[in-house]
């Protein structure tokens, strides 16, 4: 009878440890999503396999997961066209409109899209070497 109690509590603490091992290797990756960290999957993938080196490469996920913090001054990848200052409704032909007999008019139209693109990108490297040194100044 005590051998039965004895398999059961070992069964117990057995799976115990399984579950929490497996908790233990989300941390990292729920980090990893809560900051917006641009390698959440890989991060995830590589809890895994910490789980089957037996969390030797945690730290090193832990480490890689917290160390990334999305900084809100350089989110530059957050500048499109949208957000330019010099945005200019660029008039498009309908099809109905477009003949063989009118293609200086289409590239008329091709030539201001080009402009207004080379404008807005301007108004963008502008914007970004502004906040280049501001942060240069700042540290």
């Amino acid at each position: 009878m005590l051998d039965y109690i004895a398999l059961g509590i070992l069964i117990f603490i057995a799976t115990s440890l399984l579950f929490g091992a497996i908790a233990i290797l989300g941390i990292p990756h729920k980090i990893a999503v809560d900051r917006n960290h641009p390698h959440q999957d890989a991060i995830y993938y590589a809890g895994w396999v910490s789980l089957f080196t037996l969390h030797a490469i945690w730290p090193l996920l832990w480490i890689w997961s917290a160390g990334y913090r999305e900084e809100p001054g350089l989110r530059f990848s957050q500048i499109n066209e949208d957000t330019a200052i010099n945005d200019k409704e660029v008039a498009k032909s309908s099809d109905a409109d477009s003949d063989a007999g009118q293609p200086d008019e289409d590239i008329t139209d091709s030539v201001t899209l080009l402009r207004h693109r080379l404008e807005a990108l301007d108004d963008r490297i502008k914007r970004i070497e502004r906040a280049i040194l501001g942060a240069t100044e700042a540290a």
